[in-house]
């Protein structure tokens, strides 16, 4: 049941960085950031944090990854005004964050 929580967590994530970058920067910086904060999440993931991903880390590494994403996001919405989604999020975030640390490390 996480395992579908965090996939739902990191579409979220993904999403929002988008959302971010195109509703609070101004032109042109806001094509460039809201293209470009989703690409570098998902790659940051897939290279470091996906089950696949291409580099092997310990989960502590995994860790610092998931929350510089996870946080971003986070950040995102409070920045668009939205503290409740913001605190929503991080709430679920780090509840999925730590469920699956505690298997990943035991």
């Amino acid at each position: 049941m996480n395992d579908l929580v965090r996939f739902v967590l990191e579409l979220f994530a993904f999403v929002s960085l988008g959302l971010w970058g195109f509703l609070c920067f101004e032109l042109p910086w806001n094509i460039v950031i809201g293209i470009g904060a989703p690409v570098i999440a998902i790659v940051l993931w897939a290279l470091f944090r996906s089950p696949k991903a291409v580099f092997t880390m310990d989960p502590f590494g995994k860790a610092i990854v998931e929350i510089a994403v996870m946080g971003t996001a986070v950040f995102g919405w409070w920045d668009m005004g939205q503290p409740i989604v913001a605190a929503i999020f991080a709430i679920v975030a780090v509840t999925s964050g730590v469920i699956n640390g505690r298997r990943e490390i035991g």
